[in-house]
């Protein structure tokens, strides 16, 4: 059980990319040892907290 429901990642938000892009994803994953889509929510979740600029805000974990 999660002390904060809201916590729980079960919002699914859609990318579509094209065989380089994807092929870059990949490649980028493979090199970190990590998952292409928690990479990419790390990713994400950083350049919002940059757009914002406000880092403290949105607390990144892996």
């Amino acid at each position: 059980m999660y002390a904060d429901p809201k916590r729980v990642r079960d919002n699914r938000v859609t990318v579509r990319l094209d065989d380089y892009e994807h092929a870059l994803i990949q490649a980028l994953a493979n090199y970190q040892g990590e998952q292409p889509a928690a990479m990419l929510r790390q990713l994400i979740m950083r350049e919002a907290a940059t757009v914002l600029d406000a880092p403290s805000v949105i607390p990144v974990t892996a």
